[in-house]
């Protein structure tokens, strides 16, 4: 059905698009997918000491407002991340903000963190309990004067609902957000943070959101605070500003981070770097370019723990993740394994 309506959604504003689409699934116009690999075993996997059917996760950008995480649920996600979220409603940067580049199967963006506000966000979430593992990614406003303050206003704001909660610190639309990758900058992020947690006596595990554009001295030195502070998860990675050279689309220019395809082989190999310094200390979640069998499977490969993605939904349709697992069960047999945790990091 999506490849009967794709000429037609795609002929849409891509931010229309974007906007019916969650209309659709909140009213349940989506139908309800046939997951004929529900309970396989070669899928199933543990996070935060909670099960998951599969390692397939929506990515933060979609489901900014937390509107429609339970009918992701239901089309076969494994776990679900929502936001960005900052501590007040923001409209972020002015339209046309997101550009379809089809020939390259990627999106362009620079949305900047446009979200109804944390207020308006947990109380949706209190009245609408999610069905599977959710995480929520925060930030801070644009406006702020206390980054750290805003980081921790979220958390203690989402730490009761969330089943993780993710710092994003890469996004390349909120000026000099990624300022917090130097050492020193988020070393002190983290242990604010842990204090809070402390303080609240809170035990919802971190995440951290890494940018795609960072050379090998950062990402040595990013693993050593993350390590330091007993991070639990790093997402890797966010959209990139830069990765445009082989690009086709004439937008291709366009300011903002750019997702999909072309961050499929640069996010894989930025993950195999932070596997081989982490060594499974802190697991991965990879992103970039996800949207089959075989981008999953090199991401596990290369060493991912779980992988998320939301572009290649863009591209192939609401039923991705079962054409994923159907695409990665073949893989999976190929090999003889019984399960897809035994080939990470087996690069």
């Amino acid at each position: 059905m999506f490849s009967n309506l794709r000429s037609l959604i795609f002929k849409l504003d891509p931010e229309t698009a974007h906007s019916l689409a969650i209309k659709s699934l909140k009213f349940n116009f989506v139908p309800n997918i046939l997951d004929e690999d529900k309970n396989n075993p070669l899928f199933k996997t543990n996070i935060f000491n909670k099960d998951l059917k599969n390692p397939i996760g929506m990515a933060a950008g979609f489901d900014k407002n937390a509107e429609v995480y339970n009918s992701l649920f239901r089309l076969g996600f494994g776990f679900v991340e929502v936001g960005t979220v900052t501590p007040l409603k923001q409209y972020g940067n002015p339209k046309p903000r997101v550009f379809r580049l089809v020939e390259d199967e990627a999106l362009i963006n620079r949305l900047g963190f446009n979200n109804n506000g944390a207020k308006k966000i947990i109380d949706r979430i209190v009245s609408n309990k999610q069905i599977g593992l959710l995480g929520i990614n925060i930030g801070p406003n644009k406006e702020t004067n206390d980054r750290l303050g805003d980081y921790v206003k979220c958390f203690n704001i989402f730490h009761k609902v969330a089943d993780y909660i993710t710092i994003n610190i890469s996004s390349p639309n909120t000026e000099d957000l990624r300022s917090f990758h130097e050492q020193k900058k988020l070393d002190e992020l983290l242990k604010t943070l842990d204090r809070e947690k402390k303080n609240l006596s809170s035990n919802t595990p971190l995440a951290i959101k890494v940018s795609p554009d960072i050379d090998d001295q950062e990402i040595r030195k990013i693993s050593e605070v993350l390590l330091n502070n007993n991070i639990e998860i790093v997402i890797v990675s966010n959209s990139s500003d830069s990765t445009r050279n082989n690009l086709i689309n004439v937008q291709k220019h366009q300011k903002g981070g750019l997702s999909g395809k072309p961050l499929e082989e640069k996010s894989t190999k930025l993950i195999s770097k932070f596997y081989k310094i982490l060594k499974g200390r802190i697991k991965i979640i990879g992103v970039g370019g996800v949207d089959s069998g075989k981008s999953a499977y090199d991401k596990f490969l290369s060493g991912a723990n779980f992988v998320q993605l939301y572009t290649g939904m863009v591209f192939r349709g609401p039923n991705i993740v079962n054409l994923i697992k159907s695409e990665l069960k073949e893989l999976l047999i190929r090999d003889g394994v019984k399960n897809f945790e035994e080939i990470v990091g087996k690069k």
